[in-house]
């Protein structure tokens, strides 16, 4: 269990440092989008959610919602997502996304924002 909470902790820390590395768009592609600016700015209570270029589109058969709660499926591995990682404004893409934070074998959620489910 230590070893479990040292990595999560080592994960965020190392997430918080190189945050603003990774959080560009590298490559461009995503600088023409409508949604680019709104990407940017996205937040969960764990902070800045980096760019569109960082998150993961999950299919719906991927995620579910439980009690109030969501899980997400990430390499073949059910995570369960952090109440304070769950984005709340308006989704604006449409689409399921996650932010994960995979370190030393284990995947922390930064965020988390639900799709239609449809």
């Amino acid at each position: 269990m230590k070893r479990i909470l040292l990595g999560l902790t080592l994960s965020i820390l190392f997430a918080y440092h190189v945050g603003d590395v990774v959080a560009r768009d590298l490559d461009g592609r995503y600088a023409d989008s409508p949604l680019h600016d709104w990407f940017n700015h996205l937040a969960s209570g764990r902070g800045l959610c980096c760019s569109m270029a960082d998150g993961e589109a999950v299919a719906d058969p991927d995620w579910e919602s439980k009690e109030g709660h969501y899980r997400v499926r990430l390499d073949n591995k059910w995570v369960d997502v952090p109440d304070e990682a769950v984005i709340t404004e308006p989704n604006r893409a449409g689409r399921t996304m996650v932010w994960p934070i995979r370190f030393d074998e284990q995947i922390s959620i930064r965020c988390f924002m639900p799709g239609s489910m449809t």
